[in-house]
């Protein structure tokens, strides 16, 4: 008996519930509003530039929207038909004491799949790679279907390619596959989406002087990577070194 119900539990279940003071204000090292703030700022120097050229009455979904730091990016920045979904009981309260508006708890996978031509914009921020590549292609077919024509869906996620990638991707339990630039735009392209670019995640320090001196030490960890590539004839035209990548997939 025992063994059956362990054997059973799905461990999305456990992790989930507690998401927030288990893993993303955890790992923050941060107080919740500190780390709310943080995301959104980072939101703004990273996805916001990329909807320049997006209504702001657009259809936004942010699938997997966590704590809706994206969202009250979103909403400060004028867009104002935009929601999110989160799995999460936890994430979902501390969206609500944020204040990012229309955040809904729920299953975001199953919602997407239940949608036909409904959004303009789907956000996944840091999001696709929880799941396995079965429900990863699954999934990307439902976006594809669930935005009208012309629509983009955008998702951030870990890239591979990064040196010391195990920090990023195997620092979430949770996480189930993993992506380089090219892998991305292979499966994206396979799943129907007709034009797919992926973007090296932007990074900064706030403290000006340590950003200096991150852009110095990150040019030079590039350089050897990059006589690296070149020493196994390889080109790094299409190689994003950076510990997270930006997709873009448009309809």
């Amino acid at each position: 008996m025992f063994l059956t119900t362990f054997a059973s539990m799905q461990y999305r279940e456990v992790l989930y519930s507690n998401y927030h003071s288990t893993q993303s204000g955890r790992a923050s090292g941060t107080d919740a509003v500190s780390l709310f703030e943080r995301e959104k700022r980072q939101f703004n120097r990273e996805i916001i530039p990329l909807l320049k050229d997006i209504s702001k009455n657009a259809a936004i979904f942010d699938m997997g929207c966590g704590s809706g730091s994206m969202l009250k990016a979103l909403q400060e920045n004028g867009f104002t038909n935009a929601g999110g979904m989160d799995i999460s009981p936890e994430q979902v309260k501390v969206a609500a004491k944020m204040g990012a508006k229309n955040v809904v708890l729920g299953d975001a996978l199953a919602h997407v799949a239940s949608q036909n031509q409904t959004w303009d914009v789907l956000l996944g921020m840091d999001i696709i790679e929880h799941f396995t590549k079965n429900e990863l292609v699954a999934l990307l077919q439902n976006i594809q279907k669930s935005l009208k024509p012309g629509g983009i869906a955008f998702f951030r996620t870990p890239n591979l390619d990064a040196p010391v990638a195990t920090v990023f991707a195997n620092g979430d339990f949770t996480h189930e596959n993993y992506m380089n630039a090219s892998s991305a735009q292979q499966v994206c392209l396979a799943c129907g989406f007709k034009n797919v670019t992926v973007n090296p995640g932007i990074m900064f320090i706030e403290n000006s002087l340590k950003e200096f001196i991150r852009k110095i030490c990150w040019f030079l960890v590039k350089s050897q990577f990059k006589l690296y590539l070149f020493s196994t004839a390889r080109s790094s035209k299409n190689v994003i070194l950076g510990p997270n990548m930006v997709i873009v997939a448009k309809n």
